[in-house]
């Protein structure tokens, strides 16, 4: 499976710039999947479910089944964050996983840019970070894409991975 990311920093449009690629990358005829990190608690379940309920009674993973989906939690009680590596290995084959966040990780990235944000460019002192989708105009080395551009962005990671 081909693997590219998306990274920035808080309120920088990287959840809408990752939905707007895998719809593009979908309607082009490729399969994708994600990985989104998150930096704090969540819960995909809902307090009084019995699913709730089996994880809060103990239960290591939880598996929910239904004709449209399927949902696996596991609970980690104190063990470590699993590595990316791992987590990619879970999934099912795809022609390309996108993974928003895990901006430390050394596979090739796009960062989203807000000005208004006033956050530091992650770009210019991150190799890994191939281009750059900004709502401004930026002088860097490598592209940099209009960040509603959805179309050229999607094209420049698909050359990239040769997909």
């Amino acid at each position: 499976m081909k693997l590219y990311g998306v990274v920035g920093w808080k309120n920088t449009g990287k959840t809408g710039l990752m939905e707007r690629l895998v719809a593009e990358i979908t309607r082009r005829g490729l399969s994708v999947s994600t990985v989104k990190h998150a930096h704090h608690a969540f819960d995909v379940d809902q307090e009084g479910r019995d699913s709730f309920r089996h994880r809060a009674a103990g239960a290591h993973e939880v598996l929910l089944a239904s004709h449209r989906r399927v949902a696996l939690m596991q609970e980690l009680r104190g063990a470590p964050e699993p590595a990316l590596a791992d987590l990619l290995a879970r999934l099912s084959p795809v022609d390309l996983v996108l993974v928003e966040g895990y901006k430390r990780e050394a596979h090739a990235k796009i960062e989203a840019h807000r000005a208004e944000t006033g956050a530091p460019l992650i770009a210019t002192s991150d190799a890994s970070v191939r281009a750059v989708a900004s709502d401004e105009p930026l002088a860097l080395d490598r592209p940099v894409f209009d960040l509603d551009d959805t179309a050229r962005i999607a094209d420049f990671i698909l050359a990239e991975l040769d997909l």
